[in-house]
């Protein structure tokens, strides 16, 4: 299933037991845009700012003050069940007087989080995917034929002795076809790699033989 993340910021607001939370969330590429972002909307009038953000395999969120467990994880849980990606998501609490428990609290920050969520406008994730390829003088038409074809970004292309080789980037949903594209139309003479591998060596995700 493709993840999705914000098309962009969202905000939502309850009340339990005259305490009011406020979830804001936004889209963000890099914890450094996610920490920005508590900074900015965080209040520092509040009983509590308490936030959690995902992006890929990397992820953090603060209980600030709250008892452990009761705040940032159901946030950062609320942003995985709601399928998202590239997302900080920061609940404001506003303490009205009457204490929670921690079941209470989880479901408060939780449920603010993933209502904020579930009604924001989304837009698909998409996972991009590099790499580097190679190939004669003769097939420099093909190969640009096939990357044009499938949308391709193309970057750093270099002639030598050999032939070409030329750095491209494009949506990991369409790299199978391309390979297989690039693989028909030049009877198999591209090489190819991922970033920073040698070109004799093979992308351990790709299924297109290399020429010998």
């Amino acid at each position: 299933m493709s993840a999705n993340t914000l098309a962009e910021r969202a905000r939502h607001a309850i009340e339990v037991k005259h305490s009011r939370f406020l979830a804001l969330a936004a889209p963000v590429a890099t914890p450094e845009q996610a920490l920005a972002f508590v900074q900015e909307v965080s209040d520092p009038a509040a009983t509590h700012n308490c936030w959690a953000y995902r992006i890929g395999a990397q992820y953090r969120f603060n209980d600030d003050g709250e008892p452990s467990g009761t705040a940032g994880r159901p946030i950062l849980a609320a942003i995985d069940g709601q399928g998202c990606d590239q997302v900080v998501a920061v609940v404001t609490r506003w303490y009205g007087g009457i204490k929670l428990g921690a079941g209470g609290l989880v479901r408060a920050y939780g449920g603010a989080a993933a209502e904020c969520l579930r009604l924001a406008p989304r837009r698909e994730l998409i996972v991009y995917e590099e790499f580097e390829l190679a190939y004669p003088f003769e097939d420099i038409g093909a190969v640009h034929a096939a990357l044009n074809a499938f949308g391709a970004e193309k970057a750093e292309e270099r002639f030598d002795a050999d032939g070409a080789q030329v750095r491209i980037r494009l949506p990991a949903s369409q790299s199978l076809a391309l390979k297989a594209q690039l693989r028909d139309a030049t009877r198999n003479r591209v090489r190819l790699r991922s970033p920073g591998e040698p070109l004799a060596g093979r992308d351990p995700l790709d299924p297109l033989p290399l020429s010998s």
